[in-house]
């Protein structure tokens, strides 16, 4: 099993970023994929996830109407894009899977499969 995250970097407040995350390894078409953030001194948070169902897709409060998660089940591919960026954003994001995620269940961190992360600093 694989997740691999990339598209982090700098960016100034405001801008924008798109994080991509492939997996190998599992059925990716029956998992939920969630994105996480473990800021500096701070414990890792919740981001958003989306349902295997494709269609039922939360986001934590701070990113709502900014973040926006889609997946590709083709490419076995999920995304995060992240707009109007706040440097209260900067972190690592990790992207995660779970095969046996039920909907209730997206926010919280026990996910099967987690990928490395990448950096995203938000700054001027």
């Amino acid at each position: 099993v694989q997740l691999q995250a990339s598209g982090g970097g700098l960016v100034q407040p405001g801008g924008s970023l798109r994080l991509s995350c492939a997996a190998s390894g599992f059925t990716f078409r029956n998992s939920a994929l969630g994105w996480f953030r473990r800021a500096p001194g701070q414990e890792r948070e919740f981001v958003g996830a989306i349902h295997r169902n494709g269609v039922t897709i939360t986001y934590a409060e701070s990113v709502k109407g900014r973040f926006t998660i889609s997946r590709d089940n083709a490419k076995n591919m999920v995304y995060l894009q992240m707009n109007d960026l706040k440097v209260e954003d900067t972190g690592v994001y990790y992207c995660a899977a779970g095969p046996g995620k039920i909907v209730s269940s997206l926010t919280t961190d026990d996910y099967d499969y987690w990928g490395q992360g990448t950096q995203v600093t938000v700054s001027s």
